[in-house]
């Protein structure tokens, strides 16, 4: 994409939201139409792959303040402010010196290939301005689902992705095997070619190159020239243990590829997790109910319950009241840095539903039992 068709693009427009929208309202609208979108949902629709592309090129700049906040403000400045194709207007003042970019937005930003080279390639400040650098791939976001156990002690999945990649062929350089780009001769290098224009030194993407600062005599029959291709790969992805529902996992590199041998941007990893029919979880301690008779709870007993791994013994005490808590240490979910949290049972005592005969005897000389030496359930209640 060309400098100048970078500052007309209208990402909001592309995801349907306004300007003032909320950065969760970014996501929720990127995350509807990539599911859509997606070429793996629309096999062999082209107009839905490209519009897939430019979704996610859009939610590559909204979804990062930094950027978002550059993108607004060059738009404001370029498409809103009174630039067009005869350059700007000044006053009748005029002006006595330089228009320098810098003063507004605190010079070049880090070296990514975003809107700091953009707008240091447009104006000249007067100093040596430096070889273009070559732009970085999009970062590229994507879901998965794991099972409850397997997002606390963690697992290796395959993701299956549709986006653009460094062409095989050229290995991202754009140019034939055997050759390599030259630099271009009108540009030098830098992409762009300067002309003054009243009390400005004014600078424009090269025609020659196309603002790329290079020029491939030879262009690769595979990607013609790019240096990327749109094909699908499976990407083997390490989980790691005590994953949380919601939480993002970032992969280096394994993003959009950038053009002509740029790096890639990263690729960002959606974990769900699914509900646990035994389990349940608070933070890195797994919670679990136990079952158990009224009997058990007064006389005491030892309770076979799971875990992520096996089964282990839980020794509930005579008298343990009903809902109580027992904690067996070591055996809730891996924790990163070592070790795991616990497992703790609550105790829920089970009210049969129907007795025979003999039980509702013992039952009742219990309660008598129970009323002669002087058990008062309710002894304290602030309800009595």
């Amino acid at each position: 994409m060309s400098q100048r068709e970078w500052i007309e693009k209208d990402f909001y427009k592309e995801l349907g939201i306004s300007s003032t929208a909320s950065q969760d309202e970014v996501k929720k609208a990127y995350r509807k139409l990539a599911r859509d979108l997606h070429p793996d949902a629309n096999p062999g629709d082209t107009k839905a792959e490209e519009r897939f592309k430019t979704v996610s090129e859009a939610h590559a700049v909204l979804s990062d303040p930094a950027k978002r906040k550059e993108y607004d403000d060059t738009r404001k400045l370029f498409v809103g402010g009174g630039y067009g194709r005869g350059g700007f207007s000044p006053g009748a003042g005029g002006f006595s010196q330089e228009f320098n970019l810098g003063d507004i937005f605190g010079g070049s930003t880090a070296g990514d290939g975003g809107l700091g080279d953009l707008l240091g390639g447009l104006f000249n400040r007067g100093g040596t301005r430096t070889a273009s650098r070559p732009r970085r791939g999009a970062d590229v976001e994507t879901e998965t689902t794991l099972g409850f156990r397997e997002a606390a002690q963690g697992v290796t999945v395959p993701l299956r992705m549709t986006s653009p990649s460094p062409c095989t062929t050229c290995h991202g350089s754009g140019a034939k095997p055997g050759t390599s780009p030259r630099v271009c001769p009108v540009c030098n290098g830098n992409g762009v070619v300067s002309r003054n224009q009243g009390a400005f030194g004014f600078s424009e993407p090269c025609d020659e190159c196309r603002g790329s600062g290079s020029i491939i005599d030879d262009p690769c029959v595979d990607c013609r020239g790019s240096g990327i291709q749109n094909r699908t790969r499976t990407i083997t992805v390490r989980i790691p243990p005590g994953v949380g529902d919601g939480q993002r996992i970032r992969l280096a590199g394994q993003g959009e590829a950038g053009l002509r041998g740029a790096p890639s941007g990263d690729l960002y990893v959606s974990v769900h997790v699914s509900q646990d029919k035994v389990f349940g979880r608070n933070g890195d301690d797994l919670t679990l109910v136990l079952p158990v008779s009224y009997s058990e709870l007064v006389l005491g007993t030892t309770v076979s319950v799971p875990t992520l791994d096996g089964r282990v013994g839980v020794k509930v005490p005579p008298g343990t009241a009903d809902g109580r808590i027992l904690r067996v240490r070591g055996r809730g979910v891996l924790k990163r840095g070592g070790g795991a949290g616990d497992l703790l049972v609550t105790v829920k005592v089970a009210v049969p539903q129907k007795l025979d005969g003999d039980a509702v005897d013992a039952l009742k000389r219990y309660q008598e039992a129970e009323r002669s030496s002087g058990f008062d359930p309710r002894a304290g209640w602030a309800g009595a």
